[in-house]
């Protein structure tokens, strides 16, 4: 156990190694410790205990999942802790409507927690979730989300390409399509008679996805025999409305088992998506060089741009005005992340099955190898179970 229940250190707290970090647990409530503690031993075994936000500094950032109890929730807002993922609060049962479970609520949505649960009935979901926490990498994968300035931007075939060229360079990449209306990545790559799930078959996923799962079942192929590609698409079936469960579990299952996962995402926003730029390091949006499209991307980012932890914006050629690309970023507020060139027999290439920048060459591989640097570190030694 990391700390004991008055928030001071045990003895084994500071023996931090480079392995997975432990789960942490920040409560008062000794009644609802009683509760979590034989959840997280049954889960993943050693945890560590704040009773309160000071302890719980320390351990904020690096902890693989935090647990808050209810009672601590708004002590720990008022604390202004820094933003992270994987905040989980607990309120103890049975939930009764009433002044105390709107505060938690109200605090959940400041802390930023991406679940709230109730004991005993989320016992079995918060033991497994305690699990996956104390097994996984310290880090997870990145996520870079790509969406279009305007219709036709071409933000899908970036997405493609920035996904071909980190498997190129032996990166194990998955490749998820949050557009339901799209044209697909599937048709991008040429991947529309691979076999395997698309998003109709994972609609129902929630909680932990096994990485094993997903190698088992989705589309997959190596690129140039170095790295892997992994894709999420849709189907040619009626538009499904994807639940927000089901892209979180498969997108923090791409997290623990890939080096990178790229997103295609929508211009027009449901709840999924919402999700899917919440959970990304940088989102691109990718802008034509001229007035309209601009007038155009200044309402989607205007729309997603909340939802970021980054934004930053591709400008794509020609420019028939003569703008520039830095001037068309000053237009929307936002950091220039690069320019992407021409590449007339780009379209000719995609129309007969041929992905993306799948001979390295061209502006639009160097475009992708530049973006990837911006984000990726030079080596990654992640294995899947």
């Amino acid at each position: 156990m990391g700390t004991d229940r008055s928030g001071t250190e045990s003895a084994d707290s500071s023996q931090r190694d480079d392995g997975p970090t432990r789960p942490l647990i920040v409560t008062s409530d000794l009644a609802l410790l009683d509760e979590l503690l034989p959840l997280a031993q049954a889960g993943c075994g050693d945890v560590d205990v704040a009773a309160d936000p000071v302890a719980a500094r320390r351990y904020w950032r690096s902890a693989s999942l935090v647990v808050v109890g209810a009672d601590a929730a708004a002590g720990c807002v008022r604390a202004r802790l820094p933003h992270r993922r994987d905040i989980v609060l607990v309120m103890p049962g049975p939930a009764e409507p009433d002044d105390d479970t709107d505060e938690s609520w109200r605090s959940a949505s400041a802390l930023g927690a991406d679940h709230v649960v109730v004991l005993p009935a989320a016992a079995p979901w918060l033991t497994a979730r305690f699990g996956t926490a104390g097994s996984r990498h310290s880090e997870e994968a990145p996520v870079i989300g790509v969406i279009g300035g305007r219709g036709g931007a071409g933000s899908s075939v970036l997405a493609a390409g920035l996904a071909v060229t980190a498997a190129q360079a032996g990166r194990r990449t998955m490749l998820i399509d949050a557009d339901p209306l799209g044209g697909g990545v599937d048709l991008v790559l040429g991947w529309e008679n691979s076999v395997g799930a698309r998003w109709p078959q994972l609609a129902e996923a929630r909680g932990n996805i096994s990485v094993s799962a997903l190698y088992t079942e989705l589309p997959r192929n190596p690129v140039a025999s170095r790295g892997e590609l992994l894709m999420v698409s849709w189907d040619r079936g009626d538009t499904l409305e994807l639940p927000v469960e089901a892209m979180d579990a498969t997108l923090r299952g791409g997290q623990r088992g890939t080096d990178l996962v790229i997103l295609d995402l929508p211009r027009r926003l449901d709840d999924a998506a919402i999700r899917a730029a919440q959970l990304s390091d940088l989102v691109l949006l990718l802008v034509p060089a001229d007035v309209r499209a601009c007038a155009s991307a200044s309402r989607v980012a205007a729309q997603i741009g909340p939802h970021c932890q980054a934004l930053k914006v591709v400008v794509r050629g020609p420019a028939p005005g003569r703008l520039r690309p830095e001037h068309v970023g000053r237009s929307l507020g936002l950091e220039v992340a690069g320019t992407l060139r021409p590449e007339p027999d780009l379209p000719r290439a995609l129309e007969y099955g041929e992905s993306p920048v799948r001979d390295g060459k061209g502006p639009l591989a160097e475009l992708c190898r530049e973006l990837l640097a911006q984000v990726i570190r030079p080596s990654s030694d992640r294995e899947v179970a």
